[in-house]
């Protein structure tokens, strides 16, 4: 059985994660971390220092901010947790630092953009497209709150399209996760799109992560390796 904390538990994101935990046959709830959250005994803290102290969590799952996510993955790779990131927009510098602790210390780390299995093959095909089209360009769409731009899914994409691909980022009520890469060639186009409908749809790759992470040394960037090897 699987300990789990979750940090940013009361936002969108986190409140998901939570019910999926909580549904996970092979997975035990033990702690939510949130500013927010009024502390209840065993269950909610306001700070991941505390739950850290309480219950000593196998694996950390965080959706928040950059700047928090920041701080508690590393409280919690340099306490022995494992972690997995779903966290957006953090700069190089504190990805490195991130790195650093995950390939020297005793915890491992999973960091992804966008933990959609169809968004995954979306990038996947893709890539693959990229090498026989001329040009691309991505649309990204997202909910009004979101509040990087371009989004982590469509920078990875562009990254592994191996080119300069314009990104162009919508944010209106309304929307989750929606991302469309147009590919151009001599006289056709290919159009690729992936639409998350809900959040319900990020859960099994998150699940996927909180299983895999253990066995899994250092840094590992996206769903991408867990799901093809």
């Amino acid at each position: 059985m699987t300990r789990v904390m979750v940090t940013g538990a009361n936002g969108r994101m986190g409140r998901q994660v939570v019910q999926a935990v909580t549904d996970a046959p092979d997975m035990e709830l033990v702690a939510q971390a949130d500013p927010d959250l009024v502390p209840d005994g065993a269950s909610l803290f306001l700070t991941v220092e505390e739950a850290i102290a309480a219950v000593k969590p196998d694996v950390a799952v965080d959706f928040t901010v950059p700047d928090a996510a920041f701080g508690t993955v590393s409280a919690c790779l340099a306490a022995g947790v494992h972690c997995v990131v779903g966290t957006t927009g953090m700069t190089e510098a504190q990805m490195a630092d991130l790195t650093f602790l995950a390939e020297s210390g005793p915890a491992n780390l999973i960091v992804a953009a966008n933990f959609a299995v169809g968004a995954v093959l979306m990038m996947r095909f893709a890539e693959e497209a990229s090498r026989f089209m001329e040009s691309a360009e991505i649309v990204e769409l997202h909910h009004s709150g979101k509040i990087d731009a371009p989004s982590g899914t469509a920078a990875h994409t562009a990254e592994m399209m191996h080119g300069d691909v314009p990104i162009h980022s919508v944010r209106l009520p309304g929307m989750v996760a929606h991302q469309e890469v147009i590919l151009g060639g001599l006289a056709e186009t290919l159009s690729i799109r992936h639409d998350s409908l809900s959040r319900e749809c990020f859960m099994p790759g998150v699940l996927m992560a909180v299983r895999a992470v253990p066995d899994r040394p250092g840094l590992t960037r996206g769903i991408a390796p867990l799901m093809f090897g």
